[in-house]
């Protein structure tokens, strides 16, 4: 059988990237990826050790922002587009870990999505 040389991983030097913050009551999922949509890294606050209730908390939220923004910086990200989904509490503590780790957020976006009409009311209740 013939042995098959591994391609190193090259380091991307990237400027500019978009993090996707996904925060509902019992966790937050944060994604962080080029303009063009490419996924550097991720973070979510069961990864970090957290467990059941504590995982939605804003303090997970904060860990999981500040662990991310570590790893930015040793890749190169200066300044980051935030985009924010769901009615969780780690919304605002994943812009502010972010921002105190020395990152310039440019764009603050809310793409929660939000339903035009809804779906089909239920009948009437008969008594």
């Amino acid at each position: 059988m013939a042995y098959k040389k591994k391609t190193k991983k090259t380091k991307r030097q990237v400027d500019l990237a978009v993090a996707h913050v996904k925060s509902t009551f019992n966790n937050t999922l944060v994604s962080i990826t080029t303009t063009d949509g490419d996924v550097l890294m991720q973070g979510s606050s069961g990864r970090l050790g957290f467990k059941g209730a504590r995982k939605g908390t804003p303090f997970a939220a904060t860990q999981i922002g500040g662990t991310l923004a570590k790893e930015m910086v040793a890749m190169g990200i200066r300044s980051v587009e935030v985009n924010l989904q769901g009615p969780g509490s780690g919304r605002d503590s994943i812009v502010r870990s972010l921002q105190a780790s020395g990152l310039n957020i440019t764009v603050l976006r809310d793409v929660t999505p939000l339903p035009h009409n809804g779906t089909r009311a239920p009948k009437k209740r008969r008594v």
